[in-house]
């Protein structure tokens, strides 16, 4: 691990910090590194299967591509909230579902070199109907898909973020597994 000889605030704005950090590595070499500083909660990501082979996914406006993308409900965690309860509540806010059984497939972490983000991908199954009031700025189109139709779903235009794809190929899996 190379040692930390300084930190700074190279820039910040209402979502984001960037940080600078001088690095000195095992071999001498020093260098100067930026990143976006995390805010250690973290966020999830949750799979929900409606029943044997139905995923739910939402088609929302994303900011960063400006375009609509297809995907699975996320947020972050709350203060207070562990990532189940995040999960039970992105869910409720975003699909209008919560969930009886969640379980863990993986913490993912997202552009490493430059963010300190991690991610929890929930799988959700045994579906009931509630919804919560999300932050939303327009409501978000519920998406069903069979999940048998996967491959297709890897092919859609519009269904190309990779925590989103990650989650998909790890639930398939988790399914899989789950089955033998």
């Amino acid at each position: 691990m190379p040692d930390i000889l300084a930190t700074g605030i190279v820039a910040k704005s209402g979502l984001f910090t960037v940080e600078s950090l001088d690095l000195k590595f095992s071999n001498g070499e020093l260098r100067k590194y930026e990143r976006i500083k995390g805010g250690g909660r973290g966020a999830v990501m949750i799979v929900p299967l409606i029943d044997d082979d139905t995923l739910l996914l939402v088609r929302e406006y994303c900011a960063g591509t400006h375009d609509y993308q297809l995907g699975f409900p996320k947020g972050l965690i709350d203060p207070g909230e562990d990532a189940m309860q995040a999960a039970n509540r992105e869910l409720k806010e975003e699909a209008g579902f919560g969930a009886k059984s969640l379980t863990e497939l993986k913490k993912v972490t997202m552009a490493p070199s430059y963010f300190n983000a991690k991610m929890h991908i929930i799988f959700a199954e045994q579906l009931f109907t509630e919804s919560l009031l999300g932050d939303e700025p327009e409501p978000l189109e519920v998406v069903r898909w069979p999940i048998s139709q996967w491959q297709t779903l890897l092919t859609q235009a519009d269904f190309t973020e990779a925590r989103s794809v990650a989650a998909l190929l790890l639930a398939k899996e988790h399914l899989i597994s789950r089955a033998n």
